[in-house]
């Protein structure tokens, strides 16, 4: 395991992390106009990130992945994904229940949530990280600290944001033998109150999501952090996300996962 290279390297940075804490403490967003020329390219963003996640002061649960299709990756002018770490509170369990005033502009995305059962490496194959995670359905929300951010919002700026972490709701891991070829075959109808908002597949998210599992694993350990066991990961989306609002959303999945459910108030 390399050096961690995450810690905030000056006032700048900390500055923009001690911001961007005040803006969800507060909620009145940042107008990103104001700090793009603070974090200029992704080793800032990440160390920006990390500070912020410190100044919640509570444990890292699990991290999210972003920006895994073709079609967001272009939308934010990246080659690669990128994550955001979520701490404890942010994970919540199937069926679930929050205030739309928890948030300030979120989204929902439709995704896989896998739960490390022992530490990963970054050398395992996609076969030895199946074997090492339970692996459930997931509806993450995506929210972020500035303002008017999607889909306009700098890619350095989403990633000193927590990838624009909000609330992640996950269900129980299936009790069903799956294959690695098997999770890039689900397909998923996302509904608000009964009506269809959209379909997508687990072939988005880099083929499969298992691949998003690996990259976060590999790229945590270029930075020095460790994946230990109870660690979790929300995939990347299977579908473009509508913005959130209030209502009883239902993700269905056509096989393997049972409904995720949560109610928006």
């Amino acid at each position: 395991m390399s050096e961690n290279t995450l810690t905030v390297q000056s006032a700048t940075e900390t500055k923009v992390a001690n911001a961007l804490h005040q803006a969800l403490t507060t909620q009145k967003p940042l107008k990103a106009s104001d700090w793009e020329a603070s974090v200029p390219d992704f080793d800032t963003a990440y160390r920006v990130q990390h500070g912020f996640t410190e100044l919640k002061k509570e444990p890292v649960a699990g991290y999210k992945v972003s920006l895994t299709s073709e079609e967001t990756q272009k939308m934010f002018d990246s080659d690669s994904p990128f994550y955001g770490a979520e701490t404890k509170s942010a994970w919540l369990s199937s069926p679930a229940q929050l205030p739309l005033s928890d948030l300030m502009d979120p989204l929902l995305e439709v995704e896989m949530v896998f739960t490390a059962k022992e530490a990963l490496l970054p050398s395992d194959t996609l076969e030895q990280l199946l074997a090492k995670v339970g692996v459930a359905a997931g509806v993450e929300l995506p929210d972020s600290r500035f303002s008017d951010w999607f889909p306009a919002l700098s890619k350095y700026l989403v990633v000193a944001d927590g990838a624009v972490g909000g609330r992640v709701v996950y269900g129980a891991d299936t009790t069903e033998k799956v294959t690695v070829a098997d999770l890039a075959t689900v397909d998923c109808t996302l509904t608000l109150d009964g009506k269809e908002l959209g379909t997508g597949k687990s072939s988005e998210v880099l083929g499969n999501p298992l691949n998003s599992l690996k990259w976060l694993v590999g790229k945590l350990a270029e930075q020095g952090v460790a994946y230990p066991a109870g660690t979790k990961v929300s995939s990347g989306t299977f579908l473009l996300p509508p913005h959130l609002q209030k209502g009883h959303y239902v993700a269905h999945f056509s096989k393997y996962f049972a409904d995720v459910e949560v109610e928006v108030k």
